[in-house]
């Protein structure tokens, strides 16, 4: 399974060769923008996007609202992952 990660688009690094940082949860990575590039090619309009993150690719742009989701959806999943293994510890 696949899984993209919201993070917000926060400046290009190299327009030639499509690179630019994205912030995931205060966490600034580089990643390949070549997947989201607006048709008209100019990445200018991207700082401020959301995208969907894997493997150090924007695979796609999604609105603020939908990254908020997912984000928090993603944070639900990994509190049930601690709670799971808490009580997997417990009977152990």
């Amino acid at each position: 399974m696949c899984l993209g990660i919201p993070g917000q688009i926060v400046e290009i690094i190299d327009a030639d060769a499509m690179t630019g940082m994205i912030n995931i949860c205060g966490v600034k990575r580089v990643v390949n923008l070549s997947c989201v590039v607006p048709d008209e090619g100019d990445l200018s309009a991207l700082p401020g996007r959301w995208a969907l993150v894997h493997v150090g690719f924007a695979m796609s742009l999604i609105d603020e609202d939908e990254a908020q989701k997912t984000l928090q959806v993603l944070a639900e999943l990994g509190e049930l992952q601690e709670e799971l293994s808490a009580m997997h510890n417990s009977v152990s």
